[in-house]
């Protein structure tokens, strides 16, 4: 071999071998670390004695809460397809990072016997007290609410719809809707709200384009509302493929709701005449919420099926401050629900000034299409801005160094220059 040669030779492995090292090491840094979720980790939240958030980054093993992704089983007959659930956002919406129980203040709320609540302020948006506030459970009918948005959005209150065999003949509860009759839209957001009619939600979801168009405009208002954890599956709340809601979701659609007046004051309507149809005279509609004639009560909705059990969401008002309360999965035994929502906001009313979380205004959080591309949540706010908590990337002392990007290129450049330079040196000894 000629010095030639071997002056190329030396040339490339001083090249080669350091390059492919930055190269591993880039990608190693690079890759996703069963350790670490997006930028500063995913967060959880633990309370010390007195009710003291306590937040820290922990393993992207526990992003989320284990096991709150999707509606426990068994499953509903009616979910025969499979459907894989939503995607759970990182930070959690509302910055509220609760897997169990967790409340502001040293006094613990009343004991409740339900799955998942809320408690929260609909004027500071501060959430006081929650137990899984995220985790995903089946509605049932409060979805109704949602319907209610859509419907009192896009349809005339006036419109008259006419009734259907397949109205009369729904599944479930119903405001007795039947073929011929005729319905202005606002009777039906009555029937939808005061008696759980899931034949008015089927004539209203006709009106608006038939089920599918129905429950992507639902999917729409819960987005915009910053519902992630809601994605309907019937427009009346009886159980479907991917059908879930969480008690978070549910107070923030409660709380859009009473800011409509159409549909605040129906919520709150102790009855109102029903038009008959074909033989059948019209008759009284009453109000099946047991929480109305509660003082200061702004409106509320329960639901119920075997597979979600029993679920509700209401809000009340008491020396000018209004809360509401949200409680998924329950039992109505032996306690009734609305007496168990009636205990929470009694405490919620005693409650000490704090926030385990807010109430995320309309618009505010991901938007969806990046959550479900596995893009991730905006950059948090620089350290000392008051935007909320997180990790800042660039003063994370975990990611302190080169950036990896920096050093798969400086490693990929340097041993593709290794690679040329050993192979002209084999080419040189070849031709010598």
């Amino acid at each position: 071999m000629t010095t030639t040669a071997r002056r190329w030779r030396r040339c490339a492995t001083a090249l080669l071998v350091p390059g492919l090292l930055l190269l591993t090491a880039g990608a190693a840094v690079a890759a996703p670390d069963a350790s670490a979720s997006g930028p500063g980790g995913s967060w959880l939240a633990d309370l010390a004695p007195g009710g003291t958030r306590l937040v820290g980054p922990v393993p992207a093993a526990a992003a989320g809460c284990p096991g709150q992704a999707a509606p426990p089983g068994p499953p509903a007959a009616e979910e025969t397809v499979p459907v894989a659930p939503l995607p759970v956002p990182s930070p959690p919406v509302g910055g509220l990072a609760v897997c169990a129980d967790a409340h502001v203040g040293p006094v613990p709320p009343p004991p409740v016997g339900v799955a998942s609540y809320v408690v929260a302020d609909l004027d500071s948006h501060e959430v006081l007290a929650a137990r899984a506030p995220h985790a995903r459970e089946r509605p049932a009918s409060t979805i109704k609410l949602l319907l209610a948005l859509v419907a009192d959005e896009v349809l005339p209150p006036e419109r008259v719809v006419v009734g259907t065999v397949e109205d009369a003949n729904i599944d479930g509860s119903r405001a007795g809707v039947g073929p011929g009759g005729r319905y202005t839209v606002d009777q039906l957001l009555h029937g939808l709200l005061l008696a759980s009619g899931n034949d008015a939600a089927h004539a209203l979801s006709r009106e608006l384009g038939g089920d599918q168009a129905t429950l992507a405009a639902m999917q729409d208002a819960a987005a915009h509302l910053g519902a992630r954890d809601t994605r309907p599956a019937t427009p009346s709340g009886l159980d479907g493929p991917g059908m879930s809601s969480s008690a978070y979701d549910l107070a923030l659609i409660l709380r859009a709701a009473l800011d409509r007046p159409r549909i605040a004051a129906a919520l709150r309507t102790p009855s109102i005449p029903f038009p008959g149809f074909a033989d059948r005279p019209g008759f009284e509609l009453g109000n099946d919420d047991r929480m109305l004639g509660t003082p200061g009560f702004l409106g509320g909705k329960n639901g119920f099926t075997d597979a979600a059990r029993h679920t509700f969401v209401g809000a009340v008002e008491r020396d000018g401050r209004r809360l509401v309360v949200a409680l998924v999965r329950g039992e109505s035994q032996p306690v009734r629900m609305v007496d168990q929502a009636r205990s929470l906001l009694d405490w919620g009313f005693g409650a000490p000034q704090g926030s385990l979380g807010t109430l995320v205004a309309p618009g505010d959080d991901t938007p969806v299409a990046d959550l479900a591309a596995g893009a991730e949540p905006a950059p948090a706010p620089a350290p000392g801005s008051d935007s909320g908590s997180g990790s800042d990337p660039a003063s994370d002392p975990d990611r302190e160094g080169a950036d990896p990007g920096s050093a798969i290129a400086v490693g990929a450049v340097a041993a593709a220059v290794g690679v040329v330079a050993l192979l002209l040196t084999l080419t040189r000894r070849r031709r010598g």
